[in-house]
Order: structure tokens, then C-alpha cells, then sequence
């Protein structure tokens, strides 16, 4: 059975009605930038996040990148985070002018390690970036109490957990401030880019919405340096409909991974994803490791399913990074995962019948690599 990585076809077509209304009532209404959808949609993300506002914005990364540069990150500032996490976030670090940090991972998460994160502040550091990866909360908890006791920011790189709880509680806004990505292929995911910083504090909010709109505070009056990072109408109208769909999407990608989990369990060489005590993850990735990577993808392309790997390459020893320094064998086990990470298909539009055939597929294939 051919199984892609990720359906968009069949993603438009299940709300293709209610995607036809909301790009209908943009097109009707003749304004496309910073209107009455964006206004809407923050409201009613903020409100699905738990946060006390939403400010929308052109991506994940410049989320990320101005979440930093309102809570006064700039040049020769330290920020830690992980090395094992898409290049865009410490990409965004630099474009807010700071420096990133790394910190090993979570044997177990994959998450940045709260003892690493604690050797890695110096008294440059300003703030820290978790991110929680694969839509697995970061245990946020003892990252919060060292930003307490340093004086420092924490802030969330929720870019792939959309509705994740920590404790209960919905990431994102768990600091006072965190980032999304609506990139397409996300949990919550728009029909182009997109992003928005969950905030709790009113007059950071109003500094965002001065800072994405090139620090205008009125139309050519620019009192303070911003850039052009806002949220379309389309996308906004867009990612509203999402937004209704999206605890019923994540509930199907937690009984696809369940499926995954059963099938999967006791593979020789295999080891599942672990969801700890704290977390509920919203399965945004479906992550597994073999020792023999490689060897499984390409029997599994053979076989007709899709895999993905997220990330090959750990930031320290990306050629972005050079400059800091980083060598191989300064973040072990961040190095270690990317050599044996490989992502399966898990998304809404996915049938049960897929899952078990991409199941049976790596049951067979582990079995003869092992």
C-alpha cells in the first residue's frame, strides 16, 4: 500500500466548503492586510491557546525573532537552545541579533535537556528557547525556575505544538510568550506561511504589533526600528477554519501513533517515541530510531511509503552556525539522534488501514536489519 508522508489533497478536500467561505469573504471585503480575519483569528487563537493575546505574523522564524527582540534580546546577547531542531531557530536568534547557545538533548524526549540548559547559561545569557520538538512538550518546569533565578526570558518555540498540554495546560504562552509556525504542514497549518507570538502581557502585545508592522505607531510614523512580518487576510480567514478542526486532528494523530505504538512495540532495534507524565503530546511527528536509518528508509521507499527525517543535520554543525565554533562531538546525543531519527506518516486524512501497513512494513524490514 503507497503511503505519502502527508496528504494535502485530501486536507483541502475534507473543509474545501469552509475554505471556499473564508476566502470568499476576503475577496469580498476587499482587504487583504491587517484586517478584521486577522483580528478575529487572534483573538480566537489566543483563546485555543490559553494566552491573554495573539499577535499574527508572516512566519514561525520571525515569531520567533521578535518574541526575542520584545523582551530586549540584541547584539551580544546569549540565547540557549537546542541543537536538535530545524535550522529556523537559531536562525531566528541571529536575526534578532543574539547569539545561540547550545544545550544536549533528552535521551528520552529529545527535548533540550533541563541540566544542560543550566551548564550552558553564562552571564551573557538573556534568554532561554526551548522548543517543543516533534509536538512533545519540553519539561518546562525546571527551565522555568533557572530563568527565575538567573533574571533572564524563557521563551517557547511552540512552532510544532499546537495544542499540546504541559500539566494540563496548553504550551505556548506557558512563560508569557512563545512562538507558532502555520507553515502547511503543521498541526495548524495555513494554505502558504504564517506564525503568531502568544503573549500575556498587554504592553507586549502592543510593541509586537508596532514591531511587525516596521514600528509604525500611525500610518508613515515610524517611532522604533520593526520589519514588515504581518499575517495576511487570506491566511488568517484560512487558519480560522483550521483552528475549529484542530483538537479533532490532533485527537486523530494521538490514535494513529496509539496504532503505531501497539504494532511497533518490543521491534528489535526499534525505539518508539515516549510520552512522558507530564506531557500530551500533539503528535505533530511521529519519531522513531533505528541504529540502521538509512536501511529502513530506502526499504520503505521500495515499498511505496513516504518517510522524512527531522533533522539530519544538528544546528552546531550546520554551515549557518560555522561561526560559533561548534565541532562534532560537542552535543552527543543530539549527534547520536540525528544518525538515527526517521519520521513515519501520521495526519489526520490517514486511514487506519495505512498505519498498519506502514507498521507492517518497518515490523518486516527491522526484523531483517537487526
Amino acid at each position: 500500500m503507497s503511503v505519502p508522508f502527508v496528504d494535502f489533497k485530501a486536507r483541502v478536500s475534507a473543509v474545501r466548503g469552509e475554505l471556499e467561505a473564508a476566502v470568499g469573504r476576503v475577496l469580498d471585503s476587499g482587504w487583504f492586510i491587517l484586517g478584521p480575519e486577522g483580528e478575529a483569528f487572534e483573538r480566537e487563537l489566543a483563546s485555543a491557546c490559553g494566552a491573554k493575546d495573539a499577535v499574527g505574523v508572516a512566519s514561525g522564524t520571525e515569531a520567533i525573532q521578535l518574541a526575542l527582540s520584545v523582551v530586549g534580546i540584541g547584539a551580544g546577547d546569549e540565547v540557549v537552545t537546542s541543537p536538535l531542531t530545524a535550522a529556523f531557530t537559531g536562525l531566528a536568534i541571529l536575526a534578532a541579533g543574539a547569539r545561540p547557545v547550545f544545550a544536549d538533548v533528552d535521551p528520552a524526549t529529545l527535548n533540550v535537556s533541563p541540566e544542560a540548559v543550566a551548564r550552558a547559561v553564562t552571564p551573557r545569557t538573556k534568554a532561554l528557547l526551548p522548543v517543543h520538538l516533534y509536538g512533545h512538550p519540553a519539561d518546562l518546569d525546571p527551565l522555568l525556575q533557572i530563568a527565575r533565578e538567573r533574571g533572564i526570558a524563557l521563551v517557547e518555540d511552540a512552532c510544532q505544538a499546537h495544542g499540546a498540554r504541559y500539566k494540563g495546560r496548553v504550551v505556548g504562552a506557558l512563560s508569557g510568550i512563545g512562538a507558532l509556525s502555520f507553515y502547511p504542514t503543521k498541526n495548524l497549518g495555513a494554505l502558504g506561511d504564517g506564525g503568531a507570538v502568544l503573549v500575556n502581557d498587554p504592553a507586549l502585545a502592543v510593541r509586537l504589533r508596532r514591531a511587525r508592522n516596521g514600528g509604525q505607531t500611525d500610518r508613515y510614523h515610524h517611532a522604533e526600528p520593526g520589519i514588515n512580518s504581518r499575517l495576511d487576510e487570506m491566511q488568517a480567514a484560512v487558519l480560522r477554519v483550521g483552528l475549529r478542526h484542530l483538537d479533532r486532528g490532533n485527537a486523530r494523530r494521538r490514535e494513529l501513533a496509539a496504532i503505531y505504538r501497539r504494532e511497533l512495540a518490543n521491534v528489535g532495534g526499534l525505539v518508539l517515541p515516549v510520552e512522558q507524565p507530564y506531557a500530551r503530546s500533539n503528535h505533530h511527528l511521529f519519531v522513531v530510531r533505528h541504529p540502521r536509518r538509512d536501511a529502513l528508509m530506502a526499504g520503505l521507499g521500495e515499498r511505496g511509503i513516504a518517510s522524512l527525517i527531522h533533522y539530519p543535520v544538528p544546528l552546531h554543525l550546520q554551515g549557518a552556525f560555522a561561526a560559533l565554533g561548534g565541532r562534532r562531538g560537542d552535543f552527543p546525543v543530539a549527534e547520536k539522534a540525528a544518525g538515527e531519527i526517521v519520521s513515519l506518516p501520521l495526519y489526520p486524512e490517514m486511514t487506519d488501514a495505512q498505519a498498519l501497513a506502514v507498521a507492517a512494513a518497518v515490523r518486516e524490514l527491522a526484523a531483517r536489519l537487526t
